[in-house]
């Protein structure tokens, strides 16, 4: 059988690609980056390098009124093709402008402890359910839980800490980790015995696993568990930031264990935070993971 020829990247993909990566940029933002300028070029069929300032404003608005993206993710367009045209062309932005709209800042939603405990329970099984356990009691990002590796848990009881090893902005951090929680990432290292990854893929043990996959995990446990409120599994991230500063935990130190580059991003939370949360919960605020089904 022959073997086949891997396709040809074009060089304009190529020079974006290798000034994406020059600069440090993110896997996840090099491809939707890439992505949009790849979209931009299909709708109208030829080269992005020949289209002029007039057109990608077009394309925008077309997003925004056909397509009904919202703001913040028509300005994630905004944004790959201002990288294209400034960075990778080299055009003048006064000259080849492309706008950027304010988008609205609105506070994202918190699960009551009730609905995480139901959350919890409604996973569709011992992998699923030991994922959002986890999300949420470590407060990591979906895409670095994906990534997170067996030897990146430290259970020594001086230390008990998680290392992200090159989180967003590619930065390491250290987290603190729970009794409880290291007791969630004992139990499932018990019944899946990873070497490498904590969670792999579906398919193929080597890799990780997929976001999309983690996603569909959580939006499942939503339907059965009753849970209508907006939002995808980044929620989880939410409760453990607010549930912390109820908890009397400072500013700083959540901000060094979300990996918020701004304290005005972890600001937000004290919005969200109830002054008079009860005694228990403030002395332990992830206490709910140790009173959660055992896996099975």
């Amino acid at each position: 059988m022959a073997a086949t020829t891997p396709p040809k990247i074009s060089l304009l993909r190529q020079r974006m690609l290798d000034a994406l990566q020059l600069r440090g940029m993110a896997p996840r933002t090099q491809e939707t980056y890439v992505d949009a300028v790849s979209r931009l070029a299909r709708h109208y069929g030829r080269s992005p390098a020949l289209l002029r300032a007039e057109e990608v404003q077009a394309y925008l608005l077309y997003l925004l009124r056909e397509r009904h993206l919202a703001r913040a993710s028509l300005n994630l367009y905004g944004c790959a093709f201002r990288f294209f045209y400034r960075t990778v062309l080299a055009v003048d932005g006064e000259v080849f402008q492309i706008p950027l709209g304010p988008a609205p800042q609105a506070l994202p939603e918190v699960l009551a402890r009730a609905e995480l405990t139901r959350l919890f329970e409604c996973a569709c099984h011992a992998k699923a359910r030991s994922f959002l356990q986890l999300a949420y009691g470590t407060g990591l990002r979906v895409s670095e839980l994906c990534h997170l590796r067996v030897e990146h848990i430290d259970s020594h009881a001086d230390r008990m800490c998680i290392h992200v090893v090159q989180g967003k902005g590619a930065k390491d951090r250290f987290v603190p980790l729970s009794p409880d929680t290291l007791a969630v990432a004992r139990a499932w290292w018990q019944v899946a015995r990873p070497r490498g990854w904590l969670f792999t893929s579906q398919r193929d043990p080597v890799l990780a696993l997929d976001i999309c996959v983690a996603q569909r995990w959580y939006r499942r446990a939503c339907v059965h568990a009753g849970i209508t409120k907006r939002g995808g599994i980044h929620t989880l991230r939410h409760c453990y930031a607010t549930h912390l500063l109820e908890a009397g935990v400072d500013l700083h130190s959540l901000q060094q264990w979300l990996g918020h580059s701004h304290i005005s991003t972890t600001m937000r939370y004290l919005h969200l935070a109830r002054p008079d949360a009860a005694d228990l919960h403030r002395r332990q605020p992830l206490l709910l993971l140790s009173s959660l089904p055992t896996l099975h």
